[in-house]
């Protein structure tokens, strides 16, 4: 293995080095600066005579004094199924003042491409416990389905929500055994939310079926570029290999792609739009389409994604790229937040593009396509009677407009209020929906198939709401 000493600059995270003999792209390389440290970096750009090396650890105390070996090996993660109930910081490397990781193989973080033809269509339901996703936009075995967030929601608390609660059902009941893991990856976090995650997750015991991936704010920007493809090769493994269903939890993309940004304008590259590298859509395509199912392997992974939007922008482009990729996404939103709703999840311009293939009869209930349909239509015109509201006023409606704004106001309030710690079945949260609708007249159910309502709809629930509107009157 030669030695060089040849740097001839240091710019911000990059390191450039004179070398004689080719150097391959992503070879990993150490870099001994003069006070005995050892940092390692990945080769970023291979040229005639010159490589551009993007150094984890920072380049502090980096000089032209400094020693660069390469390894002749790209980055690999150590995996195993042990590694379930640890926490790791951003480079794989175990904090938890655990043992040191023995792996069963080391595996290349870039990850093979799914082939396309051996992919399994994803139709299998994921249980998070929020109806607001599993009544509305339910996530289902192999899906990516990213949150949309803004600075300062408690999109964290939904995560850690969502790795708390997400399960299986139809394991529970005594399936196939296939068992369940939690990866979570946090990216450019604060040291306070870091404290918060790890409390939590030790807490509900949540820890034991997770491996946590923690890069801090602090840390480099070039970890963090790292960090969700140690997660996803680490969710490959135990999924892949091993049988797990996977859900990887990847927070925030939006440090994720800063890191990106920063690491172009080192490379003086051209920018893109907003400053953007011009390849971040093929960047964030990498790591989404590693979720999915295989023919013939039992596991799963499943994916979500956070991001916050800048200035709550949707058309920004790392919302507006993850939407292209992604199979729909879900809005946390900042008036339902100012509101009080916990988790302040809006329904109407969230979407899950495969729910359709995820539920009905065998998979959650033959009701729930229509109850989230006639749901859906009923809070979007709630929705549109409250602009009018703020016009004309509310006694200028028709009864049957003043009950869509009851419905509106008690969809918000009881079906997607239910707190950060309540977990629900699929079963509750459509009789919750049921018992909304049937605050509705029967003849307002026009989504709902008419066997469906014989069965579920409450004759009691309107004729108690009616009883209550003549009390009101007299």
């Amino acid at each position: 293995m030669k030695e060089y000493q040849t740097i001839t600059e240091v710019s911000g995270p990059l390191v450039f080095a004179e070398v004689d003999e080719p150097i391959g792209y992503d070879e990993i390389v150490e870099i001994e600066t003069p006070s005995g440290e050892t940092k390692r970096g990945q080769v970023l750009e291979s040229e005639d005579g010159v490589v551009a090396i993007q150094v984890f650890e920072g380049t502090t105390g980096i000089d032209r004094n400094a020693s660069v070996r390469f390894l002749g090996e790209t980055l690999k993660m150590p995996v195993t199924e042990d590694l379930l109930g640890r926490v790791l910081d951003g480079s794989g490397n175990p904090i938890d003042g655990g043992p040191e990781i023995v792996p069963d193989e080391r595996r290349d973080i870039v990850g093979a491409a799914i082939n396309p033809v051996s992919r399994e269509y994803p139709e299998e339901f994921i249980q998070t416990g929020v109806s607001a996703i599993d009544g509305m936009n339910t996530l289902v075995r192999g899906q990516k389905l990213p949150i949309f967030s803004g600075s300062g929601l408690p999109h964290n608390d939904l995560a850690l929500q969502i790795a708390r609660q997400a399960t299986v059902p139809e394991e529970d009941e005594g399936g196939d055994g296939t068992e369940f893991a939690v990866i979570f990856g946090a990216m450019g976090i604060t040291q306070e939310e870091a404290n918060e995650f790890m409390q939590d997750f030790e807490r509900t015991g949540a820890l034991e079926r997770s491996v946590v991936f923690m890069n801090l704010a602090d840390d480099p920007a070039v970890e963090r570029t790292v960090t969700p493809r140690l997660a996803l090769t680490t969710a490959e493994y135990l999924a892949f290999d091993k049988g797990y269903h996977v859900l990887v939890i990847l927070t925030d993309m939006t440090n994720y792609c800063e890191a990106l940004r920063e690491i172009g304008a080192a490379r003086e590259e051209v920018p893109g739009r907003r400053g953007y590298p011009g390849y971040m859509y093929t960047d964030l395509a990498q790591l989404y389409e590693r979720a999915g199912r295989i023919e013939g392997r039992d596991g799963s992974v499943t994916q979500i994604p956070i991001l916050t939007m800048p200035g709550d922008d949707d058309t920004h482009p790392i919302p507006d790229l993850t939407g292209y990729i992604t199979e729909g996404q879900i809005y946390v939103d900042r008036d339902l937040h100012s509101q009080g709703i916990k988790p302040p999840i809006q329904v109407l311009p969230s979407l899950s593009r495969l729910m359709d293939d995820g539920i009905g009869e065998g998979l959650t209930r033959a009701d729930h396509g229509d109850v989230s349909d006639q749901m859906y239509a009923a809070y979007a015109e709630g929705e549109d009677l409250r602009d009018l509201v703020n016009i004309v006023g509310r006694e200028a409606l028709s009864e049957r407009d003043n009950k869509y704004l009851d419905f509106a106001d008690a969809f918000e309030e009881q079906f997607v209020q239910q707190g950060f710690d309540t977990n629900r079945s699929i079963d509750e949260t459509l009789e919750l929906g049921w018992d909304l609708l049937s605050t509705l007249p029967r003849e307002e159910l026009n989504r709902v198939d008419e066997d469906l309502i014989d069965e579920h709809y409450r004759e009691d629930a309107s004729a108690v709401d009616a009883e209550a509107e003549e009390v009101s009157a007299d």
